[in-house]
């Protein structure tokens, strides 16, 4: 498939294993690599599993893109918003299993996945935009807004607080926190447990339930692109 995103099919669920340097980091190339795999799955009408590297999931935009120039930046952001977008109205549920880090980009993977799993151990959830000098954009507010429970929103996105794996669970980044020797058992199990769902129907009342969001999302799309900082 590619060499930043490994795709394995079985029994109807497709893995995806992001593999980008030590942080996973979110480049181009891997945006363009995480659109084909769903593509693909979309056509093996399988559930996903989305994963990255022990200890990391990813630890947000490759910042040498995101230094490299101002265009360079938000064309990075809106491509990343776009994933974001479609990872909400995917037609196949997608589940996330972190196995360790999730920052920045990393967390908004988590909150654009219908079920989100952590591991037990001494790592980072959250957005820590504001920590390194980046005014949160558009599309990271209404996310964050719509996903996170209200008493976390704001110490999240404002204050750039990042939680450990049970603390996200409180925030909302994630649904549950696992060993991390069954990460992969669970979330397979997990999936094994949406094969049971109609699709059609997970599709139609995903749309259904997520419809403000995404309109909201395509509109703070169109806001980054004008002015991102």
């Amino acid at each position: 498939m590619s060499d930043l995103i490994s795709y394995q099919l079985e029994d109807g669920i497709a893995t995806l294993t992001l593999s980008n340097g030590k942080v996973n980091a979110i480049s181009p190339d891997v945006i363009a690599a995480f659109n084909a795999a769903l593509d693909r799955a979309e056509q093996d009408r399988a559930i996903v599993i989305v994963t990255g590297q022990p200890g990391i999931l990813s630890g947000g935009y490759d910042l040498k893109v995101m230094t490299s120039g101002p265009q360079n930046a938000i064309n990075l952001v809106a491509a990343g918003s776009t994933l974001a977008r479609r990872m909400l109205a995917h037609p196949y549920p997608i589940i996330v299993a972190c196995p360790g880090h999730a920052v920045a980009k990393g967390a908004f993977i988590l909150l654009s996945a219908d079920y989100r799993i952590g591991v037990e151990g001494p790592f980072n959830i959250g957005l820590n935009e504001v920590q390194i000098g980046m005014t949160m954009h558009h599309v990271g507010i209404e996310l964050a807004r719509d996903r996170l429970r209200k008493s976390a929103f704001h110490r999240s996105v404002i204050n750039g607080e990042m939680f450990d794996p049970q603390g996200a669970v409180d925030a909302g980044f994630l649904d549950k926190v696992v060993p991390v020797g069954e990460l992969m058992a669970v979330a397979n199990a997990v999936a094994q447990q949406m094969k049971k769902i109609n699709m059609t129907a997970h599709r139609n009342t995903k749309l259904k339930v997520r419809k403000a969001l995404l309109e909201t999302l395509d509109a703070a799309i169109e806001l980054d692109k004008q002015h991102l900082i």
